[in-house]
């Protein structure tokens, strides 16, 4: 039987904390420093962690409410941030419940089924997702404008046109929910088909249920990659109108004036839908409920 000393545990626990308190000061830092800059007066990059004359103006100008100065002046919001915000909740959410819908049910075929080549499609799904999809911005550009011409739904300028683009982060989540197949008990597949279930059946009944963790975690990575994305999102939408706020933001950054108070504010409103379907999917991201699924 292991004995801790009360003072060797109290050291270590001090040392824990220490080190816990620190790690969240460097990773909380930049944000503070974000933060800062959304509160100074003017359009300054550089000051004081803490703001002087601190002053709600550039986070007035990113809700779309107009600002009144001290001097009677009247600022009008130069952007619709608000709008570049709806625009990328909506393309994330249902760009990222497309790529959950494909990559769960491709990871059921992979891991449960039997096909010619399957191996083979695995490891060519490995290698395609080690290239990054900035690559393919002139071929999606060439893509979309050719579709244009036919159907302006599916061309540049188009959201519909950006979300199926975004379909091609499936190859990753593929392998990610397979390997979480894979560790469900077969048992479970023959009872399914000794009750007379068919695939789909043991598919939706049993796979889908005790996958939650996986697919929540699925989902909220794929939803912070694509609400975040710029290089297939700044070639394929170009009117402001259509614009995501992470193609949107960098229009505070012009050669003539950096508007870093207005970027900043921007910054951190990209972050709160990200914030809140974390919040929500927290709670199914927990493992184990597979566990006792097989009693013997």
């Amino acid at each position: 039987m292991i004995v801790e000393h009360p003072r060797s545990l109290l050291v270590k626990k001090i040392f824990a904390h220490g080190f816990l308190i620190l790690f969240l000061m460097l990773i909380l830092f930049p944000f503070l420093m974000i933060f800062s800059i959304s509160l100074r007066t003017g359009n300054f990059s550089t000051g004081s962690l803490i703001p002087e004359n601190p002053t709600f103006e550039h986070w007035s100008l990113a809700l779309g409410i107009p600002f009144e100065r001290a001097d009677g002046t009247i600022l009008e919001p130069p952007f619709p941030v608000m709008l570049w915000l709806w625009n990328s909740i909506k393309v994330g959410f249902i760009a990222s419940a497309g790529v959950l819908v494909l990559s769960t049910t491709a990871a059921y075929a992979f891991a449960r089924m039997k096909f010619a080549h399957k191996q083979g499609i695995l490891d060519t799904l490995l290698i395609v997702q080690m290239f990054p999809a900035a690559l393919t911005v002139i071929a999606l550009y060439a893509i979309f404008d050719a579709l244009g011409a036919i159907t302006p739904l599916l061309g540049r300028n188009s959201h519909w046109a950006l979300i199926i683009s975004y379909l091609s982060a499936v190859t990753l989540h593929i392998w990610t929910i397979k390997g979480y197949f894979d560790s469900i008990d077969p048992a479970l597949d023959k009872a399914a088909q000794v009750d007379g279930a068919t695939p789909w059946q043991t598919f939706r009944y049993i796979f889908l249920p005790l996958s939650v963790p996986i697919l929540a975690v699925v989902f909220v990575l794929s939803f912070i990659y694509l609400v975040t994305e710029y290089p297939v999102a700044s070639v394929l939408l170009q009117e402001t109108s259509q614009m995501t706020l992470a193609v949107g933001a960098r229009q505070y950054l012009y050669e003539q004036k950096y508007l870093w108070g207005d970027f900043a504010a921007a910054a951190i409103l990209s972050g709160l839908p990200i914030t809140f379907v974390f919040l929500l999917a927290q709670r199914y991201l927990v493992s184990g409920l597979s566990a006792g699924g097989v009693k013997g």
